[in-house]
């Protein structure tokens, strides 16, 4: 007589110590624990959340894999410095890949795709964008909110893989979207984010790329070494009238 198929292993100890370190490492860096180029020693990781050597290595090249920290050759791991210009790149292949996926999902999507458009909206429009004691960086659950958001939009475009892409592009440059909200205090987030639903599901897809193009050049421009608005919003008109 034979036993039951044999599940999936438990969990190990160190395993289960690796993901609660990663956890709350990569929110601190998030959060603005860490400053911009600030190492990220594993010795004195160890001593604060009291584990191992091995399990604060696993985790930091978790966050390495999120594209929240830098492995430097010979000098251990630490936060992007602020001016990298690896922001500026990955807000170029954002602005490249999402305006397209949009149009795709304007074309695609169905009265389905519709109301989740309007429900992860809803709840955008309903969560705080900051919190206290987060150092006005914007808080934990804004930015899920927000992610929901942007992925639900381009979901309609009904490609996995391109959804894949996204999703790693957003996951790189989630801190860059974290810091840039100090240096961008009079921005208008609520409007830029409703008028992103309204011209997607008003189906006018040469609008609804053009708003998005904006929205992801706006926030590159705010980390930008020496931003030039005028340049910026003068680029983005000369864009979005094409």
């Amino acid at each position: 007589m034979t036993g039951a198929p044999a599940g999936p292993p438990a969990p190990t100890a160190k395993r289960m110590l690796s993901e609660q370190v990663y956890g709350r490492l990569r929110d601190g860096i998030l959060r603005g624990d860490f400053l911009p180029g600030q190492a990220l020693k594993p010795q004195e990781l160890a001593g604060t959340y009291e584990v191992s050597l091995a399990v604060v290595r696993e985790a930091l090249v978790r966050v390495v894999g999120d594209g929240l920290a830098d492995r430097l050759p010979n000098r251990g791991f630490a936060v992007p410095p602020f001016s990298d210009r690896r922001w500026q790149e990955i807000a170029e292949a954002r602005r490249t890949v999402e305006p397209v996926l949009l149009r795709m999902a304007v074309a695609r999507g169905d009265v389905d795709w519709e109301a989740r458009v309007r429900a992860a909206h809803h709840r955008l429009s309903r969560t705080p964008v900051t919190a206290a004691g987060e150092g006005g960086f914007y808080s934990a659950e804004w930015a899920e909110a927000h992610r929901l958001f942007h992925r639900t939009l381009l979901d309609g475009c009904g490609n996995p893989v391109l959804m894949d892409t996204f999703d790693r592009l957003w996951t790189a440059s989630e801190l860059m979207r974290r810091w840039a909200g100090p240096h961008s205090p009079g921005r208008d987030h609520v409007r830029e984010h409703a008028r992103l639903e309204e011209t997607a599901l008003a189906r006018d897809a040469d609008t609804a790329a053009a708003v998005l193009d904006r929205h992801l050049t706006l926030t590159a421009a705010a980390l930008a070494p020496a931003p030039d608005a005028d340049a910026v919003d003068a680029s983005v008109r000369v864009r979005g009238s094409g």
